[in-house]
């Protein structure tokens, strides 16, 4: 039983970070949501690198929403990573729900190249 959303998420989050490990040849996009933007890393988790990055703070959009910039970051991150040679993700949604910003920046990444 969960007590809080917070609670809930972290709980969510611990049963899918033993299930997806980002390594160097697949490594994982994680999100990161917050109430006035939303964040994306691609880690490779066996060296503890953060290989790249992107976030609302940095991206632009012309007269959009929040999914709307949410798609952007997904395809700025895409940029990035092919621009570093990475093709292949591992899509790690940090136990929040797939909709929203969370599903806009994963089809915005998946317009950008990147497959997961």
């Amino acid at each position: 039983m969960a007590f809080d959303k917070a609670t809930r998420r972290k709980r969510i989050q611990r049963i899918i970070r033993t299930k997806v490990a980002g390594t160097s040849e697949r490594p994982r996009l994680s999100v990161f949501r917050s109430n006035t933007g939303i964040y994306a890393q691609i880690i490779d988790d066996t060296t503890g690198h953060t290989l790249a990055s992107a976030s609302s703070k940095h991206v632009s959009v012309e007269g959009g929403n929040g999914v709307a910039l949410a798609a952007a970051v997904g395809r700025e991150i895409a940029a990035r990573a092919t621009g570093k040679g990475i093709s292949k993700v591992v899509f790690d949604r940090s136990g929040y729900l797939y909709h929203g910003r969370v599903k806009s920046l994963a089809e915005g990444a998946r317009e950008g190249g990147l497959n997961f």
